[in-house]
């Protein structure tokens, strides 16, 4: 089998590479990245069925033609603002598609993808990801489901804590910073609440949770829970819902005031000589100071947690699991929780475990015992445990 990775280079894409590299099922693997030559600085990875080829993908006419080339697969890690040009481009093409971004920009592309017989899966990463393959693990486990909640982050170890955010940078400096603006949307009490993002940090929902052999968490309400459960077909039985991202605390006391006193402002600041905005000013400030050095670990840690009947019994089921970086290969935890994901959906799509078509969801669509199970083999092992009310 063919794969096609494109951002083969960036830090999920080089984890996707060293998966797919050590699969049996794929013999010719491309690597498409704005930066090829960087493949040569991986000592951690066999480059014996890997090809590294430049792409630019501003240009659209590039990416066509290095997709129409009889892959049975393409895996995109390119940044978010490419997801619906690479999803147009594989529906002309007429080939299957994995992707770890939010799947919003391209939902209404079902129909062409149904119409090409190609199965296109985003939100095939960690969160989203393995986070909606837990939510449909929970929904098989229970006959009835009251309250689901959903937690994540990626995080230093403690020892790696050494500036005032106590946070370290493991994906993208422009990503986090736009994080830090996103509305959310919860259920709670059987009510849908929104929280703009100007609340995002100072709001009623910001909660702490425990973490074993971690301790206290900070969660925040961060992103549209109320879709999925839409997408799930549960709202009706639910009176709890939220998705919440997971820092060390002090994370929002942090942020709210330079939020408040415009330091994520996208408009140009007066006065100074060249067009900078707020929020380039602060990327352009914090990359270099949040970097990981070859010696410290980043953690991703993730938190399911369902509330339903089962059999007749009221019942807790929490999932959770915790990620730690790979010294030896030097891969963050953050790579591998989201790219191995999609090298397994990937491979599922090509061996025929996914025969579904059109833009499918890890939520609904995909198998979760299969994916649980490839997860373990890569030794990404979810912990259970199941409470009942005394």
């Amino acid at each position: 089998m063919k794969a096609l990775v494109l951002g083969g280079c960036g830090i999920q894409g080089r984890a996707a590479l060293y998966d797919l590299s050590r699969n049996s099922t794929f013999d010719r693997i491309t690597c498409a990245d704005i930066h090829p030559d960087l493949i040569h600085s991986f000592d951690f990875l066999d480059t014996t069925k890997i090809q590294s080829v430049g792409l630019d993908a501003d240009d659209p006419k590039a990416l066509a033609s290095l997709m129409d080339n009889a892959f049975d697969v393409v895996l995109d890690f390119l940044p978010p603002q490419f997801v619906r040009t690479v999803t147009e481009t594989a529906i002309h093409i007429g080939v299957h598609l994995v992707n770890t971004n939010y799947a919003y920009d391209i939902l209404d592309l079902d129909h062409a993808a149904k119409e090409r017989g190609i199965a296109i899966i985003p939100e095939c990463g960690l969160d989203p990801g393995i986070d909606l393959i837990l939510y449909n693990y929970s929904l098989k486990y229970f006959d009835t489901v009251f309250k689901l909640n959903s937690y994540c982050g990626g995080i230093p170890e403690k020892a790696a804590c050494n500036n005032p955010l106590k946070y370290k940078i493991s994906w993208n400096i422009k990503a986090l910073l736009n994080s830090q603006k996103r509305d959310a949307t919860l259920i709670a009490d059987s009510e849908c609440i929104y929280i703009p993002a100007e609340e995002q940090h100072e709001n009623g929902f910001i909660h702490h949770i425990a973490f074993p052999g971690l301790g206290t968490l900070e969660a925040i309400p961060n992103g549209n829970a109320v879709h999925y459960i839409d997408l799930l077909k549960m709202g009706h039985h639910l009176s709890e819902t939220g998705r919440y991202a997971l820092r060390w605390p002090g994370w929002c006391s942090f942020w709210n005031p330079l939020k408040k006193l415009g330091f994520l402002g996208d408009e140009p600041i007066n006065g100074l000589s060249e067009k900078v905005s707020p929020i380039e000013m602060v990327a352009k400030l914090l990359e270099p100071q949040l970097q990981y050095n070859e010696s410290e670990k980043d953690l991703c840690v993730m938190v399911n947690k369902a509330e339903g009947v089962r059999k007749g019994n009221h019942q807790t089921l929490t999932c959770s699991l915790l990620i730690e970086r790979d010294l030896e290969t030097g891969l963050l935890a953050m790579s591998m929780g989201v790219a191995f994901p999609a090298c397994i959906v990937a491979e599922m799509i090509v061996k025929g475990k996914i025969a579904k078509i059109g833009v499918l969801s890890p939520a609904t669509d995909v198998p979760c015992d299969v994916v649980l199970d490839q997860l373990k083999k890569r030794k990404i092992l979810i912990t259970e445990t199941i409470e009942q009310p005394v």
